[in-house]
Formats: C-alpha cells, structure tokens, sequence
C-alpha cells in the first residue's frame, strides 16, 4: 500500500438529520446510490449506519442487510458497519449486525463523552464485539476517541482477540472527547502497534484539518456526512460523494494514488 491513500465515507451516521442536511441517505435505497456515488468518486470503503424511514437510528437486521444487498448490487466497495450505533442502544443492539458478515465493522475501544451523552464501551463489551467478528470473518476498524482507547485494544490484542494487520480509526474533534492537533495525532499514532494502519476522522470544522494531517502522517482518510455537513463556511456539501472528491484531490497533488476496493481487501485480508 506504498504511496496509496485509502477514503472511507461514512454516508450518514446516527445523529444528522435531513432537517440539518437535506442531502442525507436514509432508506435502504439512498443508502445504496450514495455508496456508489462515493465508490466511483474514490472511496474504496463505507461505513454504514442503518435508519428507519422516519430517519432515526437503527440496528435492526432486515434494514442493515437491505441496505448492504443494495450496496453489494451496486458497487464493490468494502463494507463498514458501526457497532457503535448510535445512543441508547444496548451492546446487544450494536453487535447483531455483524451477523451479517460485512467486510469490516467498527470497534469502539473505550466509553467517551459524546457531546451531552457518552457511549459506553467497557473492556467486557470490548471482548465481546471482538469475539463476534471473529466468529463472523469480520475485520475491525478500532476506533478510538481518545489515546486511553488505542492503549486498551492492546489489552485485546494480547488476548488474541485481535489480530493483525490492525487498522485504527482516530475519531477527533468529537465535543467533549479528543481534539485534533499535530501533538494529538502523533501521540495517538506513538500508542500504536507494529503492523498498524490508521484512518483519521476529523469531525466538524476538523475536516480539513483531518484529511491534511492525515495525508502528512501517513494514514489514511475518513470523509462524509456522519462527521460533517458543510462543504466550507456555511455551504452544505452536495453529497457525501462531494467530500471524497475534495479528498481524491488533495492526496492526488499530495502525490498519492487512490486506493480502490480490491486494494483494500488485499490489505486487511478480507474475505
């Protein structure tokens, strides 16, 4: 993966509204046409969390598995679910997905002040994420909001619970969790262990931030509507598939190439 940049884009997540951005994918439908549009823009994963009609979040197995069916249908872009839900959910809620045998799922590495709310992720709940991938074939992206995060997957890694290659997801700039610096970022990529790769995911007016610190470290780069809405001060992006353009150009004058679907598979040695 030399001179390789790897987008992922997280179409939607679980607290942005249409009200807030009209563009947004909600159904199973929107869902499938955004992964394509973000696929052929150069996104070589997704990351998929699953609404009602209504737009509210869900982890509900026949909304998750339309949605990947449709995005299977439509495009060979690798699939990322979140086991990190969305607020409120029980850990039984967030896993049952992987049931579902995507290409990759999230793995949350600590509990995290989410603005007003936090998520709770324990080291038992840890555990038992990672022994459900393995049981599935899933890859897991760990993510981790804060540097604690990257040190305790090291406690799942001793237990054989994970194995490598790793690919660590730096969530930054999250209200009340870590910010996004040169100092943050390094110090998160310090903690890492040999054969580690990292995407990271700079949240609101981190975007940009994000992608060049991301392209200046050596990992790899997370865009989308999950993490940002706006295009640039006051403009709503057009399209999730709009961000990794932005994305695409920046790594291409930084003098990468793109990352495609296939790459990533060989990399993480996904089945």
């Amino acid at each position: 993966m030399a001179n390789k940049m790897v987008i992922t884009c997280a179409l939607t997540g679980a607290e942005t509204t249409k009200q807030q951005q009209p563009a947004l994918p909600v159904t199973p439908e929107e869902l499938a046409d955004a992964a394509a549009e973000a696929c052929l823009a150069g996104a070589a994963i997704i990351h998929l969390h699953a609404r009602h009609d209504d737009g509210t979040p869900t982890a509900d197995l026949k909304v998750f598995k339309k949605a990947i069916d449709l995005i299977r249908k439509k495009t060979d872009v690798v699939v990322e679910i979140t086991t990190g839900g969305a607020v409120g959910m029980t850990p039984e809620e967030r896993i049952a997905p992987v049931s579902l045998k995507p290409d990759m799922a999230s793995l949350d590495c600590g509990t995290v002040n989410f603005g007003d709310e936090y998520i709770v992720n324990t080291l038992p709940i840890m555990r038992q994420f990672a022994s459900e991938m393995n049981k599935h074939g899933v890859h897991p992206t760990l993510e981790c909001f804060d540097v604690s995060h990257v040190q305790s997957s090291h406690i799942l890694i001793k237990e054989g619970l994970i194995k490598p290659p790793y690919h660590y997801g730096f969530v930054m700039q999250v209200p009340a969790a870590l910010s996004l610096s040169v100092k943050t970022l390094s110090y998160m990529m310090d903690q890492m262990p040999p054969e580690s790769y990292f995407t990271v995911m700079g949240i609101g007016r981190a975007h940009i931030p994000g992608i060049c610190g991301a392209i200046a470290a050596g990992g790899f780069i997370r865009v989308g509507f999950e993490d940002n809405i706006y295009y640039s001060k006051g403009r709503l992006a057009k399209s999730n598939a709009e961000f990794v353009e932005r994305a695409v150009r920046f790594s291409k004058e930084a003098g990468l190439e793109i990352a495609k679907p296939s790459d990533v598979r060989e990399l993480f040695k996904l089945k």
